[in-house]
């Protein structure tokens, strides 16, 4: 009796059966030998087929996948950062042009202010000019010295003339074209205060105040008369002359202008000047040195020595009288002077 080849196989579970994990299924056993054949063809050829080239570019797969997917979240991380960092943009453009907008408004007030203050320093200038060119004026009368003095305001006055003086003078001294300066307001303020302590000083009283309260006042003199360009302001460098010299009429005021280390060669260089004026002033001043038997002995050695005495030859000789006149009565003052000097030798020898 014949039998068919088939495996062992439980029945088939009907639809409403639950199918467990230990179920079986009807094969034919030729299909089961077929599979088992191809199975074991696949693991013959699998070997041939997947090889190292194979499992690398798996691999390499697997790891440009990572790789990707580590791009990708680095994309997005930096799209967020971007955004962030735009946001922070917007913000400081914003805060950019809010300031660009304040600079522009103070820069407009800046200008507004600057011509303010121009206005109001072209004001004061003219209001000081004005004013100290009326107190020169009034100045000229001794009366007017007095009531100056009585009122116990000249020292700050003489303060602030000095300071003036200074800052307008090397201002003005700075100049590229001085001789535009002439007729500026600056130029004219220093005139009259010049012109002011001048007067001062050619009144007793206002000389005896000048050598005994303002030693800063006539160093300042000196120093800005030794700063002073030759051939520049001839007529403010002769007020400020005559206005030492008006002093040295005290004897005070001789011996504080006469111990001034700079005076000699300070009137050896406005011998030099080309105006006459200052020529004349400069002479006077040392007249009233020469005079002097006691200032000139602690200076005779580097007056006989460095002072252009030549100089003051050339000057008798003006065709400006009143130059020619104080050079001829200088150098008689000077003979004298060396006579006595050569008597005083002869007595101590």
């Amino acid at each position: 009796m014949k039998t068919t080849n088939t495996a062992n196989v439980s029945s088939v579970p009907s639809a409403g059966e639950d199918v467990g994990s230990d179920c079986f299924v009807r094969v034919r056993k030729r299909d089961l030998e077929k599979l088992e054949a191809e199975v074991r063809t696949l693991r013959q050829l699998m070997p041939k087929v997947i090889n190292r080239d194979c499992i690398d570019a798996i691999h390499k797969g697997r790891s440009l996948d990572a790789f990707k997917e580590r791009s990708d979240r680095e994309k997005q991380q930096q799209r967020e950062d971007c955004l962030h960092i735009r946001s922070r943009l917007d913000v400081a453009l914003s805060e950019c042009q809010r300031e660009r907008q304040e600079k522009l408004v103070l820069k407009q007030q800046l200008w507004e202010c600057r011509e303010e203050l121009q206005q109001q320093k072209e004001f004061c200038s003219e209001l000081g000019t004005a004013s100290c060119t009326l107190l020169w004026s009034a100045s000229q009368r001794e009366e007017a010295i007095r009531d100056i003095l009585a009122a116990g305001k000249l020292e700050p006055f003489l303060s602030i003339a000095g300071q003036t003086l200074e800052t307008s003078i090397k201002f003005l001294n700075d100049e590229a074209k001085p001789q535009q300066s002439y007729n500026s307001k600056e130029h004219h303020l220093v005139l009259a205060l010049a012109g002011v302590v001048t007067n001062i000083a050619a009144v007793s009283c206002g000389r005896d105040f000048l050598s005994s309260s303002a030693h800063i006042l006539l160093d300042t003199l000196l120093q800005l008369l030794y700063l002073m360009k030759p051939g520049v302001f001839p007529k403010l460098k002769a007020l400020m002359l005559m206005a030492l010299y008006n002093i040295t009429i005290s004897v005070n005021g001789l011996k504080l202008v006469s111990e001034s280390p700079g005076l000699l060669p300070l009137l050896s260089t406005h011998l030099e000047d080309p105006d006459p004026e200052v020529c004349l002033q400069s002479l006077r001043l040392l007249q009233s040195l020469l005079l002097e038997r006691e200032v000139m002995s602690h200076i005779k050695t580097d007056f006989l020595r460095s002072f252009p005495i030549s100089r003051i030859h050339h000057l008798a000789s003006s065709r400006h009288s009143a130059l020619k006149q104080t050079a001829q009565e200088t150098l008689e003052d000077l003979a004298s002077f060396t006579n006595s000097q050569t008597k005083d030798s002869e007595k101590e020898q």
